[in-house]
């Protein structure tokens, strides 16, 4: 989970694809995207589809750290605590 986080707030404010974070966390989507989709619930990150840059290829989703989330990053690099995201039950 720390990956993950890191990765997306190295990069804060800009978007980031699924694919772009697998490659860099090394993460496989069956960990990644229930991730994502946790955070999300969560409010720590925001999604949204994004059109094609070229004909032919299918909309992607893009992935970024809300400002709750980029808060949440920061406090937990410098307390030293584990990144831990409850999931609420439904």
């Amino acid at each position: 989970m720390l990956k993950l986080v890191d990765a997306l707030s190295a990069r804060a404010p800009q978007w980031c694809h699924g694919y772009d974070l697998m490659k860099e966390t090394g993460l496989l989507s069956g960990t990644l995207y229930p991730l994502l989709m946790r955070m999300s619930d969560q409010g720590l990150v925001e999604a949204e589809w994004r059109e094609p840059t070229q004909p032919g290829r299918p909309a992607r989703h893009a992935y970024r750290l809300t400002a709750q989330g980029l808060a949440f990053a920061r406090a937990a690099r410098d307390d030293g605590r584990p990144l831990n995201f409850k999931v609420s039950p439904a």
